[in-house]
């Protein structure tokens, strides 16, 4: 007697753990099923987030791509300029870890939004940019001086969106410190590197799954609107959080926060064509690894866990890499294989150094 039918019979090996994960060796495993675009190599690729972005933004650099860096600085080299923070990310604003960053830094560069705040002061009497306080190593010897930056930096970001043929963004964190007067939010709280925690006038904030989702949508309508053809790629950040304001254990705070970030990038990609979701989170926290791809610090990710990423982003999104869907031993591009996880600036460090 026959088997009767039933809804899985027909599905692709991909479906099923035993066959899509138990049994494959641990570097091959893909978990990329069908990517919804291509990158081209004459496209202008733009990328923002949470410290994991740079990987992409450099190998995206290293095979040859268009990494569209809209913000430089002339006559320096590239060690110095990135010194600087100039072409760590497509324009100088650091790390944007939580998605209402990225909305007000959107709101801010086409002049709809000005936060109250204005400034910071750094422990050397220099001014910091309480929105990327970061990436001026010596902070800003006049207001002038910060103010002239700020505006050429927010013109960058206006052309950045209005040209980038992709969008990639790693959505690192929920948790956050925002202005009490307008809602403003910053990379980092007040008083770790400038400026002057002040209760009264700065709240801890950990954003949940409907704020974020009403973000990204807000985001992408914005975006749309003034660049209507653009793509955009999310990926959430498979490093954990360095530190939790909130009173739990930090292991929880970064089960909560990848959580919320992974569901409301879902959410978006069933709502619009146009975006796609990269599983490098699942690649490096995956239980198929058994831990490899970190660092014995559990936090920091191995560099043949930014190659096995890479080997799969390439794969499905780079064109001319290799055929979505080919057999996951090819050849890639060496500069792809050659995975360097190192050197990777992230503003949050300086929350752990402030207590050694």
């Amino acid at each position: 007697m026959s088997r009767p039918r039933n809804p899985y019979a027909d599905l692709s090996p991909a479906h099923f753990w035993r066959r899509a994960v138990s049994t494959v060796e641990r570097h091959l495993l893909d978990p990329v099923v069908a990517a919804r675009f291509t990158i081209g190599r004459q496209d202008k690729v733009a990328t923002a987030g949470s410290c994991f972005a740079q990987h992409i933004a450099r190998k995206l650099q290293a095979a040859g791509f268009n990494y569209f860096i809209a913000e430089r600085l002339r006559g320096a080299t590239p060690e110095q300029a990135r010194a600087r923070g100039y072409g760590v990310f497509s324009a100088r604003f650091g790390n944007l870890y939580t998605v209402r960053q990225l909305l007000q830094l959107f709101q801010r560069a086409h002049g709809d939004w000005m936060p109250a705040e204005d400034h910071w002061i750094r422990p050397d009497g220099h001014y910091a940019d309480p929105y990327r306080p970061n990436v001026e190593e010596g902070g800003f010897t006049t207001l002038d001086a910060l103010h002239a930056d700020r505006a050429s930096h927010l013109a960058a970001v206006r052309e950045m969106f209005g040209q980038a043929n992709v969008f990639v963004f790693t959505l690192g964190l929920t948790e956050g410190w925002r202005s009490r007067q307008d809602g403003a939010v910053f990379p980092l709280a007040p008083g770790v590197t400038a400026g002057e925690y002040d209760p009264g006038r700065h709240e801890f904030v950990n954003f949940d799954v409907a704020e974020t989702v009403a973000d990204l949508r807000a985001f992408l309508g914005l975006l749309r609107a003034v660049n209507p053809r653009v793509r955009v790629l999310l990926t959430v950040s498979p490093v954990p959080l360095i530190a939790t304001f909130e009173d739990r254990h930090v292991l929880t705070a970064t089960t909560y926060s990848k959580s919320v970030l992974r569901v409301a990038a879902e959410g978006v990609v069933r709502e619009f064509d146009w975006v796609d979701y990269f599983p490098s989170f699942e690649i490096i926290t995956g239980s198929f690894n058994a831990g490899m791809y970190y660092q014995p610090d559990a936090r920091e990710v191995t560099e043949a866990g930014v190659a096995h990423v890479m080997r799969c982003f390439a794969r499905h999104y780079l064109a001319g890499s290799q055929p979505a869907g080919a057999a996951t031993g090819m050849p890639l591009p060496a500069a792809l294989e050659d995975a360097d996880a190192g050197e990777i600036i992230c503003d949050e460090e300086a929350i752990d150094q402030i207590r050694e």
